[in-house]
């Protein structure tokens, strides 16, 4: 199959927009599409440790005319949109340290840490203290994962917490879900603050369109055939409910291996490179496709079986802070998910870039899938704008859902298997509550 092109032809490149200011974008710069002035601008700051101040309520509007007048909010913006500091050299010349695809979330407190010059300090006093033992680059403190991926730059620290039992039996028994969770502090919060060019007439590019098909084909979008119809009054056990969640599992498993056979880019990889990346990627998939193409089933059907579930007093106070905080999160990113209705195609996209991450170790072919993680998101940013040409911020609120995806996935791992069946029955309860409300 012939390789397409990362670089981006003129007459394209005039339609991409900076994520930050609106202008102009040049490229795929520090993590997310930007221009020269901003990646600049970034790039200055960091390397220069600046700390700025607002003169005004930190939430002045970025655009390509007004980007100057306020340094702090262009900084601010500049994280909460998910540039990588992490992929500046640490020699600031030009060429990026790291090469990683997609914006990076980090925590509401890491973002503080950096515009209040916090980070910086502790960076001064550790190099002070260490000399030149720590290779590691200024401003990159966070630590590595089993995941290194953006979504693995979160902080691990609750942003929020529960009053435990209280909190969770309130939520169980079925209460409203509160419209804004402050854990999850920029992924939804930056549409309204991001002035782009106005939207133009374009046509879709046909070599866009054709790989867009082909990802669309390699799915397998028939409903799930696990049995999940319940009789009347039937009250379901904890294990009969672990074994279904097991068994849909499976299923969706298997949906995935089938389509990785069937991925137009099947034959520019080698098998070693495939394992390895089904391996550390399926529970994500299986999450991604569980909101979206395969929602109304696990949503519907699968919620009216954790209804017949009643759990234990003794199952409610032993669940863990880690189930908490995965429950939070998949309620909200099933609302986004809910709000954006994504197209079959938009998450064939997503799917693919999420599931091409260089940056999981053991690969042999890095730069491959750095090429390919590219040619998606170029083909997905150049749908998105061609098919929601009124949604100029659709492309990047679809990208954001990717690292909470991949946080969300990784914190799965730290569940206990006995408490995955109320942490189901919890979030599908909640979700289908609050939309049956709408």
């Amino acid at each position: 199959m012939e390789t397409w092109e990362v670089s981006v032809p003129d007459d394209r490149a005039e339609q991409r927009t900076c994520l930050i200011c609106g202008d102009r974008a040049t490229g795929l710069h520090y993590g997310i599409i930007s221009c020269e002035g901003c990646k600049g601008f970034f790039k200055r700051s960091i390397c220069n440790k600046r700390v700025y101040r607002c003169s005004r309520d930190k939430n002045c509007v970025m655009s390509r005319k007004q980007r100057n007048r306020c340094q702090y909010c262009r900084l601010l913006k500049c994280l909460q949109m998910g540039m990588n500091r992490k992929a500046i050299r640490e020699d600031g010349m030009p060429g990026g340290r790291n090469k990683s695809i997609g914006p990076v979330q980090i925590s509401e407190e890491e973002i503080e840490r950096i515009m209040s010059g916090q980070e910086f300090e502790e960076e001064a006093n550790h190099w002070s203290n260490h000399g030149d033992s720590d290779h590691s680059s200024p401003g990159n403190r966070a630590s590595e994962s089993n995941q290194p991926s953006p979504g693995s730059t979160l902080s691990s620290s609750r942003s929020v917490e529960l009053n435990g039992f209280v909190a969770f039996r309130d939520q169980y028994m079925g209460m409203s879900v509160p419209p804004h969770y402050q854990y999850i502090p920029h992924l939804f919060t930056y549409s309204a603050h991001s002035p782009l060019l106005p939207p133009q007439a374009r046509s879709l590019d046909p070599q866009s369109y054709s790989l867009i098909h082909q990802l669309v084909s390699a799915e397998d979008l028939e409903p799930l055939g696990t049995p999940m119809l319940i009789e009347d009054g039937y009250a379901v056990t904890q294990a009969e409910l672990f074994a279904l969640l097991c068994r849909l599992a499976d299923e969706l498993l298997f949906r995935q291996i089938a389509w990785i056979k069937k991925l137009p880019f099947f034959c520019e990889l080698s098998i070693k490179d495939y394992t390895c990346l089904l391996s550390s990627t399926w529970q994500e998939l299986i999450l991604l496709s569980s909101l979206t193409v395969y929602s109304k089933q696990i949503f519907g059907e699968l919620a009216d079986v954790t209804a017949k579930y009643s759990p234990s007093d003794e199952e409610l106070h032993r669940f863990s802070d880690e189930g908490m905080e995965v429950i939070e999160r998949l309620i909200y990113l099933y609302h986004k998910f809910h709000q954006l209705k994504v197209s079959n195609e938009e998450y064939a996209c997503m799917k693919a870039i999420n599931f091409l991450n260089q940056d999981i170790r053991g690969l042999t072919s890095a730069s491959q899938l750095e090429q390919l993680n590219k040619r998606y998101w170029y083909i997905c940013q150049d749908f998105t704008e061609y098919k929601y040409t009124h949604q100029p911020n659709r492309f990047p609120d679809l990208m954001m859902c990717l690292p909470e995806i991949r946080y969300i996935a990784g914190k799965m791992v730290n569940v206990p298997l006995e408490q995955l069946p109320l942490l189901f029955k919890v979030v599908l309860h909640s979700c289908k509550t609050s939309v049956g409300k709408e």
